[in-house]
């Protein structure tokens, strides 16, 4: 929004007033000593025309090329030509006072500097933007033309700021004459009827000639643990695209991650509003490229995105909250172990001794979450175990939803009707909210996909009545961790008045009838599914492309996907093939919503099943040889002799809820810093299909009773 001036107070002063027209008190308040800021560096004008610069120890980028804000400026600019094409940190705040005193611009300062916003510091109080009439909380606000005053204490603890640039709204009255050489703007009149979009906050002004350009401004957090591909952010432009950071730390290789001021978000009514959200590289962003974790896949898929997936638009316009970059995946979303990552590098845990696993498919994600305090939450998807194991390994909660919950449309499918969308996160609150806020009946995924009853998921209250502890995938192989978990399922069956159970599904499994589906045929149907889908959506069509360009070579991409593309044969992957698996699939939902994990007029799901996807609070590394030793390390996927299915597979096959939970940690000896660390303990919780709600209902309960924590980052997760 461009501003005029139509009255004669309305061009820029440079006030520079003789003492002898100066009243004492104003006398006073020139010896006042200003306050001292880290000088603004410039350090790099990216290709999109955006600026890095540096103030202090910080790193900052400046999005200039579509600014939140231009103020055009009248008269005849030469009060500020020295300053022309100058960057200079801003900071806007708004007040809804007719007399602005000291107290009310310092209470408003002082909730920016004690907010925790990673953003702001004193250094942005550079120019100071004083915004007329705004909302208590520091919302866009309506003009009025009620003056407004700034009284002497005001302008006293104005000087001691010592901003170089100072612009009032337009209804300030003058200050007259002032005795710092700071650069006054008043906005024009003309605009009294105008919304303005400029939340409060800090922003990097350009100053020119005859406009001040106010953008919004970034602070780059170092990606030292090497989880995301590449940082992002909106680009400004009104249409919804982002674009990457194309910045990184030369000195440790580690990408910039761009987060902005929550100061930003405190008017904003969204759910989200605020919250910074990492993206899996498998999710379509407009503006950026979608590579699967593959470069060859890159370099034929044409460039950005141009769409936004429904899945991440609901987020980030629905919801209000930002993202701030694409995460690392192990490639085409595959189960691969770190070892077997070609063209990314492995992405590193923060817990314990640095040198865990992370697991695969969604690993960036949770150990990303785990890793920063300044991340809220990281979107991956889960069709074997991707969201579920990262979980685990990190310490973080996550979730498989049930079959359908969220519609995967512009998302790299693996399964399709196996494929999910889930959610890492630290808080128990936040999880919930998030979920509740996300997952809602117009963002249901189409039943034609998933080949199952159509979807009903009811924020329910009705809890179940018995806790199934699956006796083919436990106790843990860690005693200390067996032991956590024996206090988690004291504690949980205590606040719900539920019953345990020992329940071996194999068992049950093996003995039901012919008609009932066997885990032989349904790991064979999923892996039909899984096979189908992936190979003729993006198998396919890349080794197609890459013969075309490349005299006919196969593409070069990591070995979990290699032999199996190599070795796909259209003429058994038939339609008839991949509908006959889907009936299977659905055959085995209906028999187990009927008689395992059923509902009743009192509970969502009669009962939920328990077991472990982790590592049975055993250290599982990154390095392959350091897992060998069987007694004191493990492998990940491990199926324990006494099941008759891997454990992860259970809700790819059943449609249900499985959600990760962690409940304390143990102590390893570790083969790296070989000295004692600590490595988090989870569990996973099963419910029938539908039955989400019922337990974020479940865990929201059990944070309120102490149960569940607020995990940390860094080494430890409690």
């Amino acid at each position: 929004m461009a501003f005029s001036d139509s009255n004669p107070r309305g061009s820029i002063w440079l006030l520079l007033c003789a003492c002898l027209i100066v009243p004492i008190k104003v006398l006073e308040l020139a010896l006042a000593s200003p306050m001292k800021r880290a000088p603004l560096e410039h350090l790099q004008t990216t290709r999109h025309g955006d600026v890095a610069f540096g103030l202090g120890d910080r790193t900052y980028l400046a999005n200039i090329r579509h600014p939140k804000q231009t103020i055009l400026l009248g008269g005849d600019g030469r009060a500020t030509a020295s300053r022309q094409g100058s960057l200079v940190p801003f900071t806007a705040v708004f007040t809804d006072r007719e007399v602005v005193t000291a107290d009310s611009l310092r209470a408003v300062i002082e909730s920016y500097l004690s907010a925790g916003d990673d953003v702001f510091s004193e250094d942005f109080l550079e120019g100071i933007y004083i915004g007329k009439n705004g909302t208590s909380d520091g919302s866009s606000y309506t003009r009025t033309t009620t003056a407004t005053t700034l009284d002497a204490s005001a302008l006293e603890y104005l000087n001691n700021l010592a901003p170089q640039h100072l612009i009032l709204d337009a209804g300030f009255e003058s200050i007259g004459c002032y005795p710092t050489d700071i650069v006054v703007t008043y906005l024009g009149d003309s605009d009294t009827t105008s919304r303005l979009t400029l939340p409060a906050g800090p922003y990097a002004a350009l100053v020119s000639e005859d406009s001040i350009t106010l953008g919004a401004v970034y602070r780059l957090h170092r990606d030292s643990h090497r989880d995301f591909l590449y940082g992002a952010y909106d680009s400004g432009d009104g249409h919804g695209t982002f674009a990457p950071v194309e910045l990184f730390q030369p000195r440790s290789w580690e990408p910039l991650i761009p987060v902005p001021s929550r100061i930003h978000s405190w008017g904003d009514p969204r759910p989200l509003a605020g919250l910074r959200v990492a993206i899996k590289d498998l999710f379509d962003v407009k503006g950026l490229a979608t590579s699967g974790g593959s470069r060859a896949w890159a370099s034929i898929a044409g460039g950005a995105a141009n769409e936004t997936a429904p899945c991440v638009r609901r987020i980030v316009d629905d919801l209000g909250a930002v993202l701030v970059g694409k995460y690392k995946l192990a490639q085409f979303a595959s189960g691969a172990d770190p070892w077997g990552w070609q063209d990314a590098h492995y992405p590193f845990n923060p817990r314990g001794d640095g040198w865990l696993t992370c697991s695969a498919s969604s690993s960036g994600g949770g150990c990303a979450v785990a890793a920063y305090a300044w991340l809220d939450f990281a979107i991956g998807s889960d069709t074997g175990s991707s969201m579920r194991r990262p979980a685990a390994v990190s310490g973080t909660y996550g979730n498989r939803p049930s079959q359908g919950l969220m519609t995967l449309s512009g998302v790299m499918p693996l399964g399709a009707a196996t494929d999910t969308a889930g959610i890492f996160a630290r808080s128990v609150r936040d999880w919930v909210r998030f979920a509740k806020s996300w997952y809602v009946p117009e963002m249901y995924q189409d039943a034609s996909i998933t080949g199952l009853s159509p979807l009903d998921a009811p924020d329910s209250y009705a809890f179940p009545k018995r806790v199934l502890y699956l006796t083919d995938y436990l106790p843990l192989r860690n005693p200390a961790a067996e032991e956590v978990l024996q206090g988690f399922i004291r504690n949980l069956t205590a606040v719900f008045g539920m019953t345990v159970e020992e329940f071996n599904l194999t068992a049950v499994v093996a003995n039901t009838t012919d008609e009932v589906p066997k885990y032989a045929a349904l790991n064979n149907a999923t892996a039909v599914i899984n096979t189908m889908t992936q190979y003729r959506q993006v198998g396919k069509p890349l080794i197609s492309a890459w013969a075309e360009r490349y005299e006919g070579r196969f593409p070069p991409i990591d070995p979990a996907q290699r032999q199996r593309w190599k070795a796909y044969d259209e003429s058994v992957y038939t339609d008839e093939l991949y509908n006959r698996s889907l009936r299977v699939k659905r055959a085995a939902v209906d028999w187990f919503e009927s008689t395992i994990l059923y509902s009743t007029p009192e509970s969502c799901s009669e009962s939920i099943m328990l077991w472990d996807i982790g590592t049975g609070g055993l250290p599982s590394y990154r390095e392959e040889s350091l897992n060998r030793d069987p007694n004191t390390t493990t492998f990940l996927a491990v199926t324990p002799s006494t099941a008759g299915i891997n454990g992860a597979s259970l809700c790819p096959i059943y449609g249900c809820v499985d959600m990760t939970i962690p409940i304390g940690q143990v102590p390893y000896l570790s083969n790296v810093t070989f000295v004692e660390e600590m490595i988090p303990v989870t569990v996973s919780v099963v419910a029938r299909r539908g039955c989400d709600f019922m337990l974020w209902n479940m865990w929201q309960k059990l944070a309120d009773e102490g149960v569940l924590k607020t995990i940390k980052t860094g080494r430890t997760a409690f």
